[in-house]
């Protein structure tokens, strides 16, 4: 049974009154006593009451606040994680695509170096046949000079000149040339 102020103080008009009883004013100052506790005890859960509820909505808010910075953190740390793993993509992207280009350099440089070399061994080739062909080409005119000179000096009826070490005739007069 819920007691209220007011139902104490009704309560003084529902006692018979005896002749051997209580002293009346005692027993109406102890109930108006009892009220005023009681009202006061009222009024405080009252307001116990409101404080509760605007604790429990405070307390809401801050559990909502709670929920979002936690979804927060986590999406944050999902993108973190997400940026993380992106990062690491591109690294690996530019890292294969920096080693296929130092490849593709590799290649043209050793295909130059083998161009390069293939072209060395060809004016190799080709100094060896020039200078079997000058070689060549001087022993013959060494040759026609030779004979040129044993020619003239048939005409002359005198011995061939003796060649000195510079390839020069041995006395200072030097044939007259006679074009081929």
């Amino acid at each position: 049974m819920e007691l209220t102020p007011l139902d104490v103080r009704k309560k003084k008009d529902d006692f018979k009154r005896v002749v051997r009883g209580y002293e009346p004013a005692q027993v109406e100052g102890f109930l108006e006593m009892c009220a005023e506790r009681l009202d006061t005890l009222v009024q405080s859960e009252k307001r116990l009451r409101g404080d509760l509820d605007a604790m429990r909505e405070r307390l809401a808010a801050f559990e909502e606040r709670e929920r979002a910075l936690n979804e927060a953190l986590v999406s944050a740390q999902e993108l973190r994680e997400e940026a993380r793993a992106q990062a690491e993509k591109g690294a690996e992207l530019r890292l294969r695509e920096a080693e296929q280009e130092a490849s593709a350099i590799r290649q043209r440089a050793e295909a130059a170096t083998e161009a390069s070399r293939r072209e060395l061994e060809e004016l190799k080739v080709r100094r060896s046949g020039f200078l079997r062909s000058l070689r060549g080409s001087l022993e013959r005119f060494l040759g026609e000079i030779e004979q040129e000179e044993r020619r003239l000096a048939a005409e002359d009826g005198s011995k061939p000149q003796s060649r000195s070490s510079d390839g020069s005739a041995g006395d200072s007069q030097q044939p007259s040339e006679s074009g081929p």
